[in-house]
């Protein structure tokens, strides 16, 4: 139980050190800090809930991946939040960024291996990418446009969706193709942010990836759609 119950708040402090990192060396400003910090502690309140309220007893391995990849989360939200005020290092927020998308493969398999597969993980691991994803969205939108942010914005309005429509919820069949749909909005936003593509070229590749994503999320809809429609057929 310690372990369980010391994780969110060595994630915090995780988080306070990247961003005490980024100030020492490439700097950050208020805004970066503000960012940075609410997003270390939202981290930290919402998995110490989630864990108290599940009754983990354990915080397996794949935790501690999740919660490096959302410290360097955070580290990306407080550069993205600088540079709405101030030039920031480009090279710094793609490596943060690499970084948190490559581990994104290791947590997953190190809770299958480990027997340590729960709920609040999964959810944690959803929910970091959600917000890596948002934060890309909201920096490559100063250079490509602010429809960019439909991007980061889906998993929200998805989740809002979700609360208020009944048949949204529960779970769907696994599917590979989410998967590799969820990691391209990740790569895509990260190597448009790196500015290594010309602007057309750009533009292009992320409108590819957005049209992906709306057809996975718009295909997960559907089926659920057609679940809802077969038991309303069934019960009538």
């Amino acid at each position: 139980m310690p372990r369980v119950r010391t994780g969110p708040l060595t994630g915090l402090i995780f988080h306070c050190a990247v961003l005490g990192v980024l100030s020492g060396t490439v700097g950050l400003g208020t805004a970066g800090w503000l960012i940075g910090l609410a997003s270390g502690i939202v981290t930290y309140l919402a998995l110490g809930y989630a864990l108290q309220r599940s009754g983990a007893e354990v915080f397996g391995a794949a935790n501690w991946v999740t919660m490096t990849r959302a410290g360097l989360a955070g580290g990306v939200a407080a550069l993205t939040a600088d540079s709405f005020t101030r030039p920031v290092s480009i090279p710094t927020l793609c490596v943060l960024a690499a970084v948190a998308l490559a581990l994104d493969a290791l947590d997953g398999h190190l809770a299958r291996r480990t027997g340590t597969v729960t709920a609040v993980g999964a959810k944690f691991d959803m929910e970091t990418d959600a917000w890596l994803i948002l934060v890309l969205s909201a920096y490559v939108a100063e250079v490509v446009g602010p429809w960019v942010l439909v991007i980061g914005a889906m998993r929200y309005v998805i989740g809002v969706a979700t609360w208020l429509v009944p048949w949204l919820r529960g779970p769907i069949p696994p599917s590979y193709w989410r998967k590799v749909v969820a990691a391209m909005q990740g790569v895509t936003l990260a190597v448009a942010a790196s500015g290594l593509l010309p602007a057309a070229v750009t533009t292009t590749v992320v409108a590819i990836s957005l049209l992906f994503l709306v057809e996975s999320f718009g295909s997960e809809v559907l089926w659920r759609w057609r679940q809802q429609s077969l038991t309303v057929a069934v019960s009538s």
